[in-house]
């Protein structure tokens, strides 16, 4: 694919969840992380990449967070509301994405809390999935032993782990049929727990790129320290610090 026959790639952030596993006042996407909210080192991570055109926010309809906070990005940066369900919440921002975008467009969609995605794993999930009309995600191989829960918590058994891979964001699909396969999820009322779902229930069967275990999923308190130490051996913080400078110097 020659880079001027490249159609346009949107990141798509679901945040309009509240993260009731986290235990905290604030929802989880906005609690503090390096002194920025989360949802900011996953922005950043999206919008730095040379390849995304910009990015769309579902957020929860009564959000006061999101207004308090901002990221100096020279991409454009929507906002829409979102829905119930992480799926509806993608949705909606697809359905307002799809004007400004164009049908012709692939998007991202990367959880907002998952704010430890390197530009490596951008890279190699845009060059394989973008070659393949299934689209893909990033994910990594089960390496542990898997058990299955019985009665009264004791093990029923040992799964298989052959095959299996921890399906990870962002995932990577042309937007058009995305948006037709979740469409199709709530017209059905069959909810689907994230991108690759929906679109393998439409005969899809997406690609998988292997991510890094370092890209987590913040879901508990003990994962925000995790993330800290995380972002500050990638380098991440020194290049924030660089980028206010750069921005406080006027460059």
């Amino acid at each position: 694919m020659n880079e001027s026959d490249t159609p346009p790639i949107w990141a798509v952030v679901p945040a309009a969840g509240v993260g009731r596993r986290m235990q905290a006042r604030v929802p989880k996407q906005y609690l503090p992380l390096l002194g920025r909210p989360v949802i900011h080192w996953s922005l950043q991570a999206l919008l730095g990449h040379p390849g995304v055109a910009g990015c769309i926010v579902a957020l929860g309809r009564d959000d006061p967070y999101w207004a308090r906070y901002a990221l100096s990005n020279e991409k454009p940066m929507l906002t829409v509301v979102g829905g119930a369900e992480r799926f509806q919440s993608v949705l909606n921002a697809l359905e307002a994405l799809l004007p400004h975008a164009g049908e012709e467009a692939w998007v991202l969609v990367h959880d907002a809390v998952r704010p430890c995605l390197t530009g490596a794993e951008l890279d190699r999930l845009i060059e394989q999935g973008m070659i393949s009309r299934h689209g893909a995600l990033l994910a990594c191989p089960v390496r542990d032993t898997l058990k299955r829960e019985g009665e009264e918590g004791c093990v029923a058994a040992t799964a298989n782990r052959a095959g299996l891979w921890h399906a990870m964001t962002p995932q990577l699909f042309p937007l058009l049929p995305l948006l037709r396969a979740l469409r199709l999820a709530l017209a059905e009322q069959t909810p689907v727990t994230d991108e690759a779902q929906a679109m393998e229930r439409q005969g899809f069967q997406p690609l998988l790129v292997e991510g890094e275990s370092t890209n987590l999923k913040i879901t508990r308190p003990a994962d925000l320290p995790l993330a800290e130490a995380i972002l500050r051996s990638l380098g991440r913080l020194q290049e924030e610090g660089d980028a206010d400078a750069a921005d406080r110097a006027g460059v």
